[in-house]
């Protein structure tokens, strides 16, 4: 499946949720806020939403400091 992550192209395997790409990308789920398509996904939806062929993600980490 093709989707954009972050503005750029990526290829991901059939079946994934939000989790699973958060675990591709080495990710903690607890320290990011996903986007998709333009609408900010709560966290406890992560391991249920199914991603779509063509889907556009904007992956934003907290990184801790001042």
């Amino acid at each position: 499946m093709d989707i954009v992550l972050n503005g750029e192209g990526m290829v991901i395997d059939d079946g994934f949720v939000i989790t699973d790409l958060l675990e591709k990308l080495n990710q903690d789920s607890k320290r990011v806020v996903v986007e998709l398509n333009q609408n900010i996904v709560g966290k406890s939806d992560y391991s249920e939403v199914q991603i779509n062929d063509g889907d556009s993600f904007e992956i934003i980490q907290f990184v801790p400091g001042g």
